[in-house]
């Protein structure tokens, strides 16, 4: 007897080691798990704007939280947050040294801009977490996984208050950007844990094997990594049709991105049925004289 809701089909298989030796393998389940989907990249890309907006008062209040304490203060001295050195002085918002971190703080959420469809995306946020271990030699830091995770949920804390402000967007709009931005927020905490937790250190010769592949490869590519433009960040460049159903591991494939899915659009509040196709919700421009109708066929 099966129960309601139960499913006979078995189980799809997850490779445990892969999870552990292959980054791609790990954002695709991460994704699938947490439901990362066309959807997300959509508001990502239509957000970029207000994430760039954003980026200076968040970069401002993240660093003065963590000239807060002594333990997460003294990492801009002693690089690790294990340290015993004693420390003379430590440094102030206004130290030249916490402007240059300011400026790597924001250089990163510029990249928050970018496309996450691509690969590219996802190991610039691992090399994030892998510098905060140590383990690189140059401009890295040995910063617990207590104070990373804490920094964490203070961003996303910062993230959810600024974005579910914005007043000059739907509703709707605000909810699918934060639920956009907490997904990958999660995925960057896994890219932290992954060089802290012990989880799969039987695989550890082979985890630095094939990052320092990577590593080699990134090297050789000479294609730079395109800038986000503000002038298209506007809801008028996605045209496109998609179902919620969209495999996670298709997010790597340029078919199913933002800007080569197909132009096919419906009108928003128009009565479903069966044969309509899935529309983007994001289909329509976001404009503060004419905006709204874009989620619920109604205005916010």
């Amino acid at each position: 007897m099966v129960l309601q809701g139960q499913s006979t089909a078995h189980p799809r298989h997850v490779d445990r080691k892969a999870l552990y030796t292959d980054l791609e393998a790990r954002i695709r389940y991460l994704q699938g798990f947490i439901g990362f989907s066309t959807d997300d990249v959509a508001a990502l890309h239509v957000g970029s704007k207000y994430i760039k907006a954003l980026a200076p008062t968040l970069v401002d209040r993240v660093y003065s939280k963590l000239l807060e304490a002594d333990i997460t203060a003294k990492v801009f001295r002693t690089r690790s947050t294990a340290s015993e050195e004693p420390v003379d002085s430590y440094p102030t918002f206004e130290s030249s040294q916490i402007q240059r971190r300011r400026m790597f703080l924001r250089w990163y959420m510029t990249k928050l801009c970018s496309d996450p469809t691509k690969i590219e995306f996802w190991k610039y946020l691992n090399q994030v977490g892998r510098m905060h271990d140590g383990k690189d030699r140059m401009l890295s830091f040995n910063v617990e996984y207590i104070h990373i995770g804490a920094c964490l949920g203070f961003v996303q804390d910062v993230v959810i208050e600024a974005v579910m402000g914005l007043d000059v967007v739907s509703f709707p709009f605000r909810l699918a950007l934060v639920r956009a931005l907490g997904k990958v927020i999660w995925i960057q905490n896994d890219l932290f844990a992954r060089w802290r937790v012990r989880d799969g250190e039987e695989f550890g010769e082979e985890i630095e094997a094939a990052h320092h592949d990577t590593d080699q490869a990134t090297a050789r590519s000479t294609t730079p990594t395109p800038t986000p433009k503000d002038k298209h960040d506007d809801s008028s460049s996605i045209k496109t049709t998609w179902s919620a159903q969209t495999e996670p591991a298709s997010l790597f494939s340029s078919a199913h991105s933002v800007e080569a899915a197909s132009a096919r659009t419906t009108i928003p509040g128009a009565q479903n049925s069966a044969s309509q196709t899935s529309v983007c919700p994001f289909a329509m421009e976001f404009k503060q004289t004419f905006e709204t109708k874009v989620w619920s066929g109604r205005d916010s």
